[in-house]
């Protein structure tokens, strides 16, 4: 039986890691501009505080409820208001 999964070349490296650490890093940058590009389309403010807590953030899991509250937000406050379905 043959098993089939990923092969990079150099696994368990630096090289490997340093590559992984882009990867993810492109995922969250990716992220961050689709919130921001949403926002800026659908005319809501976003003030430089408000650009800088959606940039600062790194939690792929918190930038995609961002991104999909986007769509239905008048503020950006509300897209950082805290929901029972978040706790």
């Amino acid at each position: 039986m043959a098993v089939v999964g990923s092969y990079f070349p150099g696994r368990g490296t630096l090289v490997e890691e340093t590559f992984l650490k882009g990867k993810a890093e492109g995922e969250v940058h990716s992220r961050v501009q689709g919130v921001l590009r949403v926002l800026e389309k659908r005319g809501i403010t976003t003030p430089p505080e408000t650009r800088a807590r959606i940039t600062d953030c790194t939690d792929l899991g918190t930038l995609d409820r961002w991104f999909d509250r986007a769509f239905t937000v008048s503020t950006t406050d509300e897209l950082f208001a805290v929901e029972e379905s978040d706790r």
